[in-house]
Order: structure tokens, then sequence, then C-alpha cells
């Protein structure tokens, strides 16, 4: 694989923290800022030749959801990346509302790239004009399989994306200005991309086996997943996914001219 280094220096990316990770990631990885640098890390060592993730990218992290003077400004980033999160992004809280606002600005300058992962690709789709809501299918959870446009398999490098999945929501419709990645039965917009704009995915190339289990267990105990939605996902969690394959699509997505 090539390299990754098509900018001279560190690009400024600032993470937009939309939710706090589970308690045992939390002490293994901090927080979503930390389990994205794992990511992003991995990818960048799948470079050739391998590269250290500092060299690439100066990286912040925003808690956008607890403190709405945390997002930085406009002027001092290069690249944001929307995390995902266990809340609704076609609610109208006031934290929701200005990461949707926020995510607009962004889009407009033509300068700043934004990439969204799950809630984050959804509340990209809002702020793209795009319809975003609930879907009749239940939820998706764990690896699944997703079938890629040739955009897709262009970006990714991949002849079919398998990719951990943690999502009830869905965008319903792409964005005017989208070119669609993927798609499967669960979920037709599964990925889009506006060329020097944007980048999405549902999915979660950022979770593991254990980030993944964590989770199912936790919404199992509390009664959000049945018996067999649970089962079915403790099946799959350990299932090999292309999670650092899409890092590196998003690493060279923020790094191109």
């Amino acid at each position: 694989m090539g390299s990754l280094s098509s900018s001279s220096k560190p690009l400024r990316l600032a993470i937009l923290e939309c939710d706090i990770p589970q308690r045992k990631t939390v002490a293994r990885l901090g927080n979503f800022t930390g389990v994205f640098k794992a990511l992003l890390s991995a990818a960048a060592q799948t470079s050739s030749p391998p590269q250290d993730l500092a060299d690439l990218v100066s990286i912040s992290g925003h808690d956008v959801v607890n403190d709405l003077h945390s997002y930085p400004s406009l002027d001092d980033v290069d690249a944001l990346l929307l995390t995902g999160s266990r809340h609704t992004a076609f609610d109208n809280d006031p934290w929701i509302l200005k990461l949707v606002d926020y995510t607009k600005q962004a889009l407009e300058s033509n300068r700043i790239k934004v990439v969204g992962i799950c809630f984050g690709h959804q509340i990209i789709g809002r702020a793209a004009g795009a319809s975003v809501g609930k879907s009749e299918s239940g939820w998706e959870v764990a690896v699944t399989e997703v079938d890629l446009t040739d955009k897709g398999k262009e970006i990714f490098g991949l002849d079919k994306m398998r990719i951990h999945q943690m999502h009830r929501d869905i965008v319903q419709n792409f964005p005017a200005d989208a070119i669609p990645l993927g798609s499967n039965a669960f979920c037709a917009v599964q990925g889009m991309y506006s060329p020097g704009k944007y980048i999405t995915v549902q999915g979660h190339p950022e979770f593991t086996n254990e980030i993944i289990s964590e989770i199912l267990s936790k919404r199992h105990a509390g009664g959000t997943f049945t018996d067999q939605v649970y089962k079915e996902g403790k099946d799959r969690a350990s299932v090999p996914h292309d999670g650092v394959a899409v890092g590196k699509a998003f690493l060279k997505f923020m790094r191109e001219g």
C-alpha cells in the first residue's frame, strides 16, 4: 500500500466527541479521541513505509455534548471527525442543533474535510440536506457486510467491506452532492462521499471485538437488546473486519490536496 504523505506538515484534525465510550473501553483507551487515535495509528502503520500518526496529523479532542464552547475555530482546523453516539441525530437538542450548524459551516468552507462515523455520518447527512430517521429493520449490530459501489471499492481498496455496526437510525436518502459508497439489505446509505468535502460510513471502523462486546452486554443487560439481537451480535463480534482499511481511506481523504 502506498504512502500517505501527500502533505508536508501534519494536518490539524479536530475530533468532535459525540459520546463517551463504555467503562472498560475508557480504562483502556480513554475517550473517543483515544479510540480514534488507535485506529488511525494502526492505519498509518499500513503505509509503505509505515508512518507515525504524529507525522501525519495533529489531533485535538472536543466534548461537544457537555461543553457547547468546546468547538475549535474553523480557522484553526483542516479536518473534522464526528464520532458515533448513543444519541439520536434527528433530535433537536441544543447541542445537536449546534453540531449540525457547525458541520454545515465546515462543509460550506470548501476547505475543511469532514469525516463522519455512524451518528457523525447521520449528522453530516442532515447538514447536507438528507433525511435521517429510524430504520424499520431494527438494530444492525457487530460485523456485517456492505456491498461497495465502484467508487467505494476505489476509495477503500476493497471488493466488499466488513465493518462493525451499532445503529438503529439511518440516513434515508443521499444528499444531492453525495456519491454513494455502499449499501446492504439493512441500510441503503452505508457510506457517502463528496470530493474535497466529506466522507462517511454508517459502520464503526474504530470498534474492536472488546469494544463491541462491552456495548452488546451493556445494552442487553439494560433491556435495549433482545436475547436474539445480543446472541447474533456476539456471534459476529470477533469476525475479521476492514476497520483499518477504512481508517487508511480516511487519512488519505483528509490529506489529499
